[in-house]
Protein backbone atom coordinates (compact mmCIF):
# COMPACT_ATOMS: atom_id res chain seq x y z
CA UNK A 1 0.00 0.00 0.00
CA UNK A 2 1.50 3.42 -1.09
CA UNK A 3 2.62 5.87 1.77
CA UNK A 4 1.63 9.32 2.79
CA UNK A 5 3.21 12.10 5.19
CA UNK A 6 1.15 15.20 6.40
CA UNK A 7 3.22 18.04 7.43
CA UNK A 8 1.87 20.70 8.96
CA UNK A 9 3.51 24.13 9.04
CA UNK A 10 2.98 26.79 12.08
CA UNK A 11 5.06 27.90 14.93
CA UNK A 12 1.61 28.08 16.74
CA UNK A 13 1.17 24.63 15.94
CA UNK A 14 4.25 23.34 16.91
CA UNK A 15 3.92 25.37 20.64
CA UNK A 16 0.80 23.78 20.50
CA UNK A 17 -1.23 27.44 20.76
CA UNK A 18 -3.29 25.80 18.11
CA UNK A 19 -4.63 22.24 17.75
CA UNK A 20 -4.18 21.15 14.20
CA UNK A 21 -7.43 19.39 12.83
CA UNK A 22 -5.77 19.75 9.27
CA UNK A 23 -3.74 16.42 9.79
CA UNK A 24 -6.49 14.01 11.26
CA UNK A 25 -8.97 15.18 8.18
CA UNK A 26 -6.28 14.66 5.82
CA UNK A 27 -5.45 11.09 6.89
CA UNK A 28 -8.60 10.17 7.07
CA UNK A 29 -9.83 11.21 3.47
CA UNK A 30 -6.57 9.38 2.07
CA UNK A 31 -7.51 6.31 3.60
CA UNK A 32 -10.46 5.76 1.07
CA UNK A 33 -7.68 6.91 -1.35
CA UNK A 34 -5.01 3.96 -0.64
CA UNK A 35 -2.76 5.86 0.96
CA UNK A 36 -1.62 4.74 4.80
CA UNK A 37 -0.17 8.13 6.36
CA UNK A 38 2.52 6.35 8.21
CA UNK A 39 4.00 10.51 9.80
CA UNK A 40 2.43 13.16 10.91
CA UNK A 41 5.38 15.94 10.82
CA UNK A 42 5.02 19.89 12.48
CA UNK A 43 6.93 22.46 12.10
CA UNK A 44 7.49 26.14 12.77
CA UNK A 45 7.78 29.44 10.42
CA UNK A 46 11.51 28.34 9.62
CA UNK A 47 12.38 27.59 5.93
CA UNK A 48 15.26 25.58 7.10
CA UNK A 49 13.28 23.45 9.19
CA UNK A 50 10.40 23.39 6.30
CA UNK A 51 12.67 22.27 4.00
CA UNK A 52 14.19 19.19 5.45
CA UNK A 53 11.21 18.08 6.87
CA UNK A 54 10.07 18.35 2.89
CA UNK A 55 12.94 16.12 1.82
CA UNK A 56 12.68 13.92 4.88
CA UNK A 57 8.95 13.42 3.52
CA UNK A 58 9.88 13.04 -0.10
CA UNK A 59 12.48 10.37 0.15
CA UNK A 60 10.21 8.39 2.39
CA UNK A 61 6.87 7.91 0.85
CA UNK A 62 4.72 8.14 -1.81
CA UNK A 63 3.30 10.96 -1.40
CA UNK A 64 3.31 14.33 0.43
CA UNK A 65 0.43 16.72 1.52
CA UNK A 66 1.42 19.91 3.08
CA UNK A 67 -0.68 22.47 5.17
CA UNK A 68 0.07 26.32 6.11
CA UNK A 69 2.21 28.54 5.28
CA UNK A 70 0.83 29.68 2.30
CA UNK A 71 -0.50 33.24 3.08
CA UNK A 72 0.93 36.43 2.55
CA UNK A 73 2.99 37.66 5.49
CA UNK A 74 7.21 37.46 6.26
CA UNK A 75 6.34 33.90 8.30
CA UNK A 76 4.49 31.78 5.40
CA UNK A 77 7.50 30.36 4.19
CA UNK A 78 6.13 26.87 2.38
CA UNK A 79 6.50 28.74 -1.25
CA UNK A 80 10.42 29.55 -0.67
CA UNK A 81 10.92 26.25 1.04
CA UNK A 82 9.28 24.07 -1.80
CA UNK A 83 11.49 25.93 -4.75
CA UNK A 84 14.04 25.64 -2.43
CA UNK A 85 13.32 21.61 -2.26
CA UNK A 86 13.15 21.58 -6.12
CA UNK A 87 15.80 24.08 -6.62
CA UNK A 88 13.97 25.54 -8.84
CA UNK A 89 13.05 29.64 -9.00
CA UNK A 90 9.72 31.16 -7.55
CA UNK A 91 7.80 32.79 -10.61
CA UNK A 92 4.70 34.80 -10.25
CA UNK A 93 1.50 32.84 -11.62
CA UNK A 94 -0.45 35.22 -13.37
CA UNK A 95 -3.62 33.09 -13.25
CA UNK A 96 -3.28 33.14 -9.87
CA UNK A 97 -2.97 36.91 -9.66
CA UNK A 98 -5.63 37.81 -11.26
CA UNK A 99 -7.84 35.44 -8.86
CA UNK A 100 -6.30 37.03 -5.89
CA UNK A 101 -7.25 40.12 -7.19
CA UNK A 102 -10.78 39.50 -8.13
CA UNK A 103 -11.37 37.84 -4.53
CA UNK A 104 -10.81 40.99 -3.08
CA UNK A 105 -12.56 43.44 -5.54
CA UNK A 106 -15.48 40.87 -5.45
CA UNK A 107 -15.95 42.00 -1.66
CA UNK A 108 -15.33 46.00 -2.43
CA UNK A 109 -12.37 46.17 -1.45
CA UNK A 110 -8.94 46.60 -2.80
CA UNK A 111 -5.90 44.50 -3.11
CA UNK A 112 -3.08 44.46 -0.73
CA UNK A 113 0.44 44.68 -2.05
CA UNK A 114 1.50 41.98 0.29
CA UNK A 115 -0.83 39.70 -1.21
CA UNK A 116 1.22 39.44 -4.40
CA UNK A 117 3.65 36.94 -2.86
CA UNK A 118 0.76 34.99 -2.67
CA UNK A 119 0.88 34.14 -6.53
CA UNK A 120 4.45 33.28 -6.63
CA UNK A 121 4.98 29.36 -7.81
CA UNK A 122 8.28 27.00 -7.66
CA UNK A 123 9.25 26.79 -11.44
CA UNK A 124 7.05 23.92 -12.70
CA UNK A 125 4.58 23.53 -10.30
CA UNK A 126 0.99 23.55 -10.97
CA UNK A 127 -1.45 26.20 -8.88
CA UNK A 128 -4.39 25.09 -7.44
CA UNK A 129 -7.36 27.08 -7.35
CA UNK A 130 -8.85 28.17 -4.20
CA UNK A 131 -12.09 28.46 -3.76
CA UNK A 132 -13.08 30.24 -0.80
CA UNK A 133 -9.83 32.29 -0.36
CA UNK A 134 -6.81 34.24 -1.51
CA UNK A 135 -3.81 31.46 -1.38
CA UNK A 136 -3.41 29.07 -4.29
CA UNK A 137 -2.25 25.76 -3.41
CA UNK A 138 1.00 24.41 -5.05
CA UNK A 139 0.95 20.93 -6.91
CA UNK A 140 5.02 19.71 -7.27
CA UNK A 141 7.18 16.93 -7.63
CA UNK A 142 9.48 16.52 -4.79
CA UNK A 143 11.89 13.55 -6.35
CA UNK A 144 9.61 10.78 -7.07
CA UNK A 145 7.09 12.02 -5.13
CA UNK A 146 4.25 13.78 -5.40
CA UNK A 147 3.51 17.23 -3.50
CA UNK A 148 0.34 18.95 -2.43
CA UNK A 149 0.70 21.97 -0.75
CA UNK A 150 -2.60 23.39 0.48
CA UNK A 151 -3.65 26.30 2.78
CA UNK A 152 -3.69 26.32 6.29
CA UNK A 153 -7.13 27.74 7.33
CA UNK A 154 -9.18 24.39 7.55
CA UNK A 155 -12.36 25.88 5.23
CA UNK A 156 -10.18 26.83 2.75
CA UNK A 157 -7.88 23.22 2.93
CA UNK A 158 -10.90 21.09 2.53
CA UNK A 159 -12.65 23.14 -0.55
CA UNK A 160 -9.31 22.72 -2.09
CA UNK A 161 -8.35 19.21 -1.33
CA UNK A 162 -11.54 17.83 -2.16
CA UNK A 163 -11.84 20.01 -5.10
CA UNK A 164 -8.08 19.90 -6.79
CA UNK A 165 -6.75 17.26 -5.43
CA UNK A 166 -8.65 13.96 -4.33
CA UNK A 167 -9.86 13.16 -7.95
CA UNK A 168 -6.45 13.76 -9.00
CA UNK A 169 -5.86 10.71 -6.51
CA UNK A 170 -8.36 9.23 -7.17
CA UNK A 171 -7.82 9.18 -10.59
CA UNK A 172 -4.14 7.45 -10.35
CA UNK A 173 -5.87 4.93 -7.75
CA UNK A 174 -4.07 2.00 -7.56
CA UNK A 175 -2.55 -0.43 -4.94
CA UNK A 176 -5.76 -1.14 -2.71
CA UNK A 177 -7.73 0.48 0.01
CA UNK A 178 -7.41 0.76 3.80
CA UNK A 179 -10.66 1.40 5.47
CA UNK A 180 -10.98 1.98 9.07
CA UNK A 181 -13.60 1.64 11.94
CA UNK A 182 -13.33 1.95 15.53
CA UNK A 183 -15.44 0.27 18.08
CA UNK A 184 -16.17 2.22 21.30
CA UNK A 185 -16.54 0.44 24.67
CA UNK A 186 -16.97 1.23 28.10
CA UNK A 187 -16.72 -1.04 31.40
CA UNK A 188 -13.44 -3.05 30.86
CA UNK A 189 -9.85 -1.29 31.13
CA UNK A 190 -7.61 -1.68 28.48
CA UNK A 191 -5.36 -4.32 29.45
CA UNK A 192 -8.47 -6.94 30.37
CA UNK A 193 -9.91 -5.88 27.25
CA UNK A 194 -7.09 -6.48 25.68
CA UNK A 195 -6.64 -9.90 26.71
CA UNK A 196 -9.99 -10.79 25.14
CA UNK A 197 -8.73 -9.84 21.52
CA UNK A 198 -5.02 -10.64 22.25
CA UNK A 199 -5.05 -13.16 18.89
CA UNK A 200 -6.97 -10.46 16.97
CA UNK A 201 -4.05 -7.50 17.86
CA UNK A 202 -1.57 -10.49 16.39
CA UNK A 203 1.69 -8.16 13.97
CA UNK A 204 0.98 -8.82 10.71
CA UNK A 205 -2.43 -9.66 10.91
CA UNK A 206 -5.12 -8.01 7.96
CA UNK A 207 -7.27 -6.44 9.46
CA UNK A 208 -5.28 -4.53 11.77
CA UNK A 209 -6.30 -4.34 15.45
CA UNK A 210 -5.73 -1.98 18.16
CA UNK A 211 -6.95 -0.04 21.73
CA UNK A 212 -6.74 3.42 22.39
CA UNK A 213 -7.91 4.25 25.99
CA UNK A 214 -9.21 8.07 27.49
CA UNK A 215 -11.33 8.80 30.59
CA UNK A 216 -12.48 5.08 30.94
CA UNK A 217 -13.62 4.50 26.95
CA UNK A 218 -11.63 2.28 25.72
CA UNK A 219 -11.87 2.31 21.49
CA UNK A 220 -10.80 -0.71 19.77
CA UNK A 221 -9.58 0.50 15.98
CA UNK A 222 -9.92 -2.29 12.98
CA UNK A 223 -7.60 -1.35 9.78
CA UNK A 224 -8.58 -3.12 7.23
CA UNK A 225 -6.47 -3.76 3.67
CA UNK A 226 -8.12 -4.75 0.35
CA UNK A 227 -7.35 -4.88 -3.23
CA UNK A 228 -10.53 -2.94 -3.41
CA UNK A 229 -13.22 -1.24 -1.25
CA UNK A 230 -15.26 -4.39 -1.39
CA UNK A 231 -12.79 -6.64 -0.46
CA UNK A 232 -11.78 -4.30 2.55
CA UNK A 233 -15.39 -3.87 3.66
CA UNK A 234 -15.44 -7.90 3.83
CA UNK A 235 -12.62 -8.03 6.01
CA UNK A 236 -13.59 -4.68 8.32
CA UNK A 237 -16.94 -6.39 8.77
CA UNK A 238 -15.51 -10.06 9.55
CA UNK A 239 -13.48 -8.47 12.07
CA UNK A 240 -15.61 -6.41 13.75
CA UNK A 241 -18.47 -9.28 14.05
CA UNK A 242 -15.83 -11.28 16.01
CA UNK A 243 -15.17 -8.38 18.41
CA UNK A 244 -18.75 -7.40 18.74
CA UNK A 245 -19.13 -11.43 19.79
CA UNK A 246 -16.26 -11.10 22.14
CA UNK A 247 -17.19 -7.91 23.71
CA UNK A 248 -20.98 -7.74 23.85
CA UNK A 249 -22.23 -5.04 25.39
CA UNK A 250 -18.92 -3.77 26.43
CA UNK A 251 -19.70 -1.60 22.68
CA UNK A 252 -21.79 1.32 22.75
CA UNK A 253 -20.97 3.01 19.70
CA UNK A 254 -18.69 3.43 16.31
CA UNK A 255 -16.35 5.52 15.37
CA UNK A 256 -17.46 9.28 16.81
CA UNK A 257 -20.54 8.40 19.01
CA UNK A 258 -20.49 9.00 22.29
CA UNK A 259 -22.04 7.55 25.82
CA UNK A 260 -24.27 10.72 25.37
CA UNK A 261 -25.33 10.01 21.49
CA UNK A 262 -26.18 6.85 22.29
CA UNK A 263 -28.54 6.92 25.61
CA UNK A 264 -30.12 9.91 23.56
CA UNK A 265 -31.27 8.11 20.77
CA UNK A 266 -32.31 5.43 23.11
CA UNK A 267 -34.79 7.77 24.74
CA UNK A 268 -35.99 8.73 21.87
CA UNK A 269 -36.60 5.80 20.52
CA UNK A 270 -38.87 4.51 23.58
CA UNK A 271 -39.94 7.70 24.31
CA UNK A 272 -38.70 8.45 27.30
CA UNK A 273 -37.33 11.88 29.33
CA UNK A 274 -34.51 12.25 31.86
CA UNK A 275 -33.43 14.64 34.28
CA UNK A 276 -29.90 14.74 36.06
CA UNK A 277 -28.57 15.62 39.71
CA UNK A 278 -25.16 16.39 40.17
CA UNK A 279 -22.60 17.25 42.56
CA UNK A 280 -19.22 16.14 42.13
CA UNK A 281 -19.48 16.46 38.47
CA UNK A 282 -21.02 19.79 38.01
CA UNK A 283 -23.13 19.45 35.70
CA UNK A 284 -20.88 17.77 33.20
CA UNK A 285 -23.45 14.97 32.64
CA UNK A 286 -26.45 17.78 31.76
CA UNK A 287 -23.57 19.29 29.05
CA UNK A 288 -22.67 15.93 27.96
CA UNK A 289 -26.22 15.43 26.70
CA UNK A 290 -27.30 18.59 26.06
CA UNK A 291 -24.52 18.94 23.53
CA UNK A 292 -26.56 16.60 21.11
CA UNK A 293 -28.49 18.41 18.78
CA UNK A 294 -32.29 17.39 19.27
CA UNK A 295 -31.65 16.22 23.10
CA UNK A 296 -34.78 18.59 24.10
CA UNK A 297 -37.02 15.49 23.16
CA UNK A 298 -35.88 13.93 25.69
CA UNK A 299 -33.89 16.17 28.28
CA UNK A 300 -35.49 18.32 30.87
CA UNK A 301 -33.38 19.67 33.04
CA UNK A 302 -30.56 19.30 36.29
CA UNK A 303 -29.47 20.53 39.16
CA UNK A 304 -25.72 20.99 40.28
CA UNK A 305 -26.37 20.50 44.13
CA UNK A 306 -22.89 20.80 45.18
CA UNK A 307 -23.58 21.80 49.14
CA UNK A 308 -25.77 19.89 50.74
CA UNK A 309 -28.40 22.78 51.57
CA UNK A 310 -28.69 22.43 47.82
CA UNK A 311 -29.41 18.48 48.05
CA UNK A 312 -32.29 19.41 50.58
CA UNK A 313 -33.57 22.30 49.45
CA UNK A 314 -33.80 21.54 45.77
CA UNK A 315 -33.80 17.84 45.64
CA UNK A 316 -35.67 17.34 48.72
CA UNK A 317 -32.97 14.87 50.21
CA UNK A 318 -33.34 14.77 54.09
CA UNK A 319 -31.46 15.87 56.35
CA UNK A 320 -30.94 13.17 58.76
CA UNK A 321 -30.28 11.12 55.77
CA UNK A 322 -26.97 13.48 55.19
CA UNK A 323 -26.72 13.38 58.47
CA UNK A 324 -26.56 9.29 59.29
CA UNK A 325 -24.59 8.46 56.13
CA UNK A 326 -22.73 11.50 54.54
CA UNK A 327 -23.11 13.52 51.13
CA UNK A 328 -20.80 11.08 49.34
CA UNK A 329 -23.05 7.76 49.94
CA UNK A 330 -25.36 5.28 48.42
CA UNK A 331 -28.49 6.41 50.36
CA UNK A 332 -28.13 10.31 49.69
CA UNK A 333 -27.26 9.23 45.96
CA UNK A 334 -30.26 7.44 45.05
CA UNK A 335 -32.44 10.36 47.17
CA UNK A 336 -30.65 12.77 44.91
CA UNK A 337 -31.75 10.53 41.93
CA UNK A 338 -35.36 10.26 43.12
CA UNK A 339 -35.86 13.82 44.07
CA UNK A 340 -34.45 14.40 40.64
CA UNK A 341 -37.73 12.56 38.94
CA UNK A 342 -40.14 14.15 40.80
CA UNK A 343 -38.23 17.89 40.22
CA UNK A 344 -38.37 17.72 36.68
CA UNK A 345 -41.55 14.96 35.86
CA UNK A 346 -38.91 12.37 34.28
CA UNK A 347 -39.18 8.78 33.69
CA UNK A 348 -35.69 8.55 34.85
CA UNK A 349 -33.38 10.36 36.69
CA UNK A 350 -29.41 10.20 37.16
CA UNK A 351 -27.41 11.12 40.15
CA UNK A 352 -23.91 11.46 40.94
CA UNK A 353 -22.28 12.43 44.21
CA UNK A 354 -18.59 12.07 45.00
CA UNK A 355 -14.91 13.01 45.78
CA UNK A 356 -12.93 14.54 43.36
CA UNK A 357 -10.26 15.74 45.26
CA UNK A 358 -8.02 16.57 45.35
CA UNK A 359 -8.34 16.64 48.44
CA UNK A 360 -11.23 15.96 51.09
CA UNK A 361 -11.24 12.10 51.04
CA UNK A 362 -10.93 9.89 53.87
CA UNK A 363 -9.90 6.78 55.21
CA UNK A 364 -13.51 5.52 54.60
CA UNK A 365 -14.46 7.57 51.50
CA UNK A 366 -11.16 8.27 49.45
CA UNK A 367 -10.44 10.47 46.94
CA UNK A 368 -11.94 8.84 43.26
CA UNK A 369 -15.23 7.33 45.46
CA UNK A 370 -18.11 8.33 43.88
CA UNK A 371 -21.94 6.61 44.17
CA UNK A 372 -23.92 6.73 40.50
CA UNK A 373 -27.97 6.29 41.11
CA UNK A 374 -30.79 5.51 38.20
CA UNK A 375 -34.38 6.09 38.55
CA UNK A 376 -36.32 4.31 36.23
CA UNK A 377 -40.04 3.55 35.95
CA UNK A 378 -39.09 0.14 37.61
CA UNK A 379 -36.69 0.42 40.23
CA UNK A 380 -33.80 2.38 41.90
CA UNK A 381 -30.20 1.19 41.24
CA UNK A 382 -27.17 2.65 42.88
CA UNK A 383 -23.57 2.09 42.17
CA UNK A 384 -20.08 2.37 43.30
CA UNK A 385 -17.59 3.43 41.96
CA UNK A 386 -13.52 4.07 42.53
CA UNK A 387 -11.86 5.83 39.90
CA UNK A 388 -8.50 6.35 42.30
CA UNK A 389 -7.38 8.07 45.04
CA UNK A 390 -4.53 9.53 43.21
CA UNK A 391 -6.33 9.89 39.72
CA UNK A 392 -6.50 13.80 38.90
CA UNK A 393 -9.94 15.56 39.59
CA UNK A 394 -10.81 15.93 35.70
CA UNK A 395 -10.05 12.70 35.47
CA UNK A 396 -12.60 11.58 37.97
CA UNK A 397 -15.01 13.91 37.16
CA UNK A 398 -15.15 12.80 33.14
CA UNK A 399 -15.29 8.82 34.10
CA UNK A 400 -18.01 9.51 36.64
CA UNK A 401 -20.11 11.26 33.62
CA UNK A 402 -18.89 8.16 31.80
CA UNK A 403 -20.26 5.86 34.11
CA UNK A 404 -23.23 7.58 34.72
CA UNK A 405 -23.90 7.44 31.07
CA UNK A 406 -23.27 3.66 30.68
CA UNK A 407 -25.24 3.22 33.68
CA UNK A 408 -28.36 4.71 31.94
CA UNK A 409 -27.15 3.01 28.78
CA UNK A 410 -26.98 -0.64 29.96
CA UNK A 411 -30.45 -0.02 32.46
CA UNK A 412 -32.57 1.02 29.54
Amino acid sequence: MRTAWIVSIGTELALGQTVDTNSAWLAQRLLRLGFRPTHHATVTDDEADIAAALRQAAGAADLVLVTGGLGPTADDLTRPALAAVAEVPLEEHAPSLDQIRAFFAARGREMPPANVVQALIPRGARALPNPVGTAPGIAITLGRTACYALPGVPLEMRAMFTAAVEPELRARAAGGVLLCRKLNTFGLGESELGARIADLMTRGRNPEVGTTAGYGVVGVRIYAAGADEAEAQRLLADTEAELRARLGDLVFGVDDETLAQVVGRQLRALGRTIGVAESCTGGMIAAALTDVPGSSAYFRGGAVTYANEAKTAILGVPTDLLAQHGAVSAPVAEAMAVGAAARFGTDYALAVTGIAGPAGGTPDKPVGLVFIALRTPAQNTVREFRFGHDAPRDVIRQRATHAALNLLRLLM
